[in-house]
């Protein structure tokens, strides 16, 4: 199935596309990077939903999406994700995948409704100390350049409100996440290269089933450069999902 819709949220309307089928396995729901849409997933949807049903969407303001009255932060991006996903009659468990502030989001998500999430994919996604830690150790024009772009979907306050939000959670995660990191980024010294392979090495921390995996060849975009390494954590978490869920029922029908 390929199928895209606007869906009434509250007000206004999001653009979805769904593609694949409902076989029982976790939905997958990709959430883009700040400024981005569901097209930065094209290089891997298909491929993803030969699996699983899948699901692109575009935030509110963003490609064929209305634009929203609520602040542009994670907290509220995640309340009209989830009645998007009401809204399209898609049962969780999910399986989420974020793309650098996508990634905020998911997370954010993934703490919100604790069990309506089977698993994430943190692909490149920005550390919660970002601000505090990383980019401090950057020249000042990429400072100055980051500050600037924030003008397409809320603001640099918004941004770094989104950042503390997923801070403020301080329980640590049941389900499995994998955590990709670029290790080919632009701009990047090698110290910078290496403290940001760190930062994301101690994202995975945020699960207790957390794995961290280095796109060696990637800059910021691995879904572009290397596909495959994305479509590969997807489809493990996918069958890790299944296989725990038929190991639970015949530890049900045989306790």
């Amino acid at each position: 199935m390929n199928k895209e819709v606007l869906v009434p949220v509250g007000g206004f309307k999001l653009y979805a596309k769904l593609m694949g089928k409902k076989n029982g396995k976790p939905t997958v729901v990709m959430d883009a990077g700040y400024g981005d849409y569901s097209k930065a997933w094209d290089s891997i949807m298909e491929d993803v939903s030969k699996s699983t049903q899948v699901v692109v969407y575009d935030r509110a303001g963003l490609g064929k999406s209305e634009k929203s009255p609520n602040p542009r932060t994670s907290l509220e991006m995640v309340k009209e994700l989830k009645e998007l996903l009401n809204r399209l009659d898609m049962k969780p468990p999910y399986l989420l995948v974020g793309h650098s502030f996508g990634g905020v989001n998911v997370s954010v998500y993934a703490h919100e409704y604790p069990k309506e999430v089977a698993g994430l994919v943190l692909v490149d996604a920005t550390p919660v100390d970002y601000r505090e830690r990383f980019l401090p150790t950057m020249p000042e024009d990429f400072q100055e350049a980051y500050r600037k772009q924030f003008v397409r979907e809320g603001n640099y306050e918004e941004f770094m409100e989104s950042l503390g939000q997923l801070k403020g959670y301080k329980e640590t995660l049941s389900m499995p996440v994998i955590v990709l990191a670029a290790g080919k980024k632009d701009h990047y010294s090698e110290a910078s290269q290496d403290l940001w392979n760190d930062m994301q090495r101690e994202m995975a921390l945020i699960s207790s089933k957390g794995e961290y995996e280095l796109a060696k060849n990637s800059t910021h975009y691995i879904q572009r450069d290397e596909p495959e390494v994305v479509v590969r954590a997807v489809e493990k978490l996918v069958e890790l999902v299944c296989s725990n869920e038929k190991n639970e029922t015949i530890s049900t029908v045989y306790p």
